[in-house]
């Protein structure tokens, strides 16, 4: 078994069909069919059935591609830590965030870092379940994660910050008058929320619970940009991490009392290579709202 193989299969898992696999990883289809079938022969399993929809990963091809996809991640890293020299690292940096998180402080982190190393690939994605990102950062396909809380070892989990919640208020709302909201006056107020799986509305219910609060929720959605216009345009109100309130609508946004925040915890593989190290200490130099700062406005 070779390393290309496993990359030829994670394509096809993730595209569905071997024409689409090869378009992605721009190799002729009958080299990626025939690396399959080797790597099926070698294995003596089935990685893929057929079904209407595309190929899809068999029970023991799933299990397979667990395994291929940290052995392909750990290949990477090996890669871009043996290219790495004083001016010069490349490779792939591969980051999950627990959505709300870092939006405002990543971004330039990974700006300075891009601009150090213009060489380096670097893939972000935002994931709204924190068991999912526990799972991934069990898994170690990851770089690096940003999330509230994790079970890994303080070695590997790095507390950098805290992440201040606040309320988002339609424009005119009687609230805005004040400097910092009390819970308790949101109480009948209609709440945008967010999907049932998401640790954003967990934080929510949370909140609800600790006030003596009962939500009459008016809409979930998937993103903290749409929670943010919903309720900016009067729909209910909304919570979210002060740096995922988009700019524009700062005048909208007030701290609330008792304070609601969550740590910002980077987690780095063990053994973690330049371009991690690199990124998470410029990641501790970026500015975190807690309650001792003030929420910008």
């Amino acid at each position: 078994m070779s390393l290309r193989q496993f990359e030829y299969a994670l394509a096809v898992a993730e595209e569905g069909s071997v024409t689409a696999a090869a378009e992605l990883l721009r190799v002729a289809q009958p080299s990626v069919s025939q690396q399959i079938l080797g790597l099926e022969r070698e294995l003596g399993v089935k990685l893929f059935a057929r079904t209407p929809t595309g190929l899809v990963p068999t029970p023991v091809g799933r299990a397979f591609l667990r395994e291929a996809e940290v052995a392909v991640s750990a290949s990477r890293r090996a890669r871009a830590t043996a290219r790495a020299g004083a001016d010069e690292l490349v490779g792939e940096l591969v980051i999950a965030v627990q959505m709300g998180f870092g939006t405002r402080q990543l971004p330039g982190a990974l700006g300075v870092l891009r601009r150090r190393f213009p060489r380096l690939e670097v893939t972000v994605f935002e994931e709204p379940s924190a068991a999912e990102m526990d799972r991934l950062c069990r898994r170690g396909v990851l770089d690096l994660a940003l999330m509230a809380a994790c079970e890994r070892s303080p070695a590997a989990a790095h507390h950098i910050g805290d992440e201040e919640f606040v309320v988002v208020l339609g424009d005119g709302h009687r609230l805005l008058d004040a400097d910092r909201v009390e819970l308790r006056e949101l109480e009948g107020e209609p709440w945008v929320r967010f999907d049932r799986d998401n640790a954003l509305d967990l934080v929510l219910l949370n909140v609800l619970r600790d006030n003596e609060l009962t939500p009459a929720t008016v809409a979930r959605v998937s993103q903290t940009a749409t929670a943010v216009r919903w309720a900016a345009d009067g729909l209910g109100v909304t919570l979210v991490p002060a740096s995922a309130v988009p700019h524009g609508h700062e005048h909208l946004v007030r701290p609330v009392f008792p304070v609601v925040s969550q740590p910002v915890i980077a987690v780095v593989p063990p053994g973690a290579g330049p371009a991690e190290t690199a990124l998470l200490e410029l990641l501790r130099q970026e500015t975190w709202y807690d309650s001792a700062s003030p929420v910008p406005r």
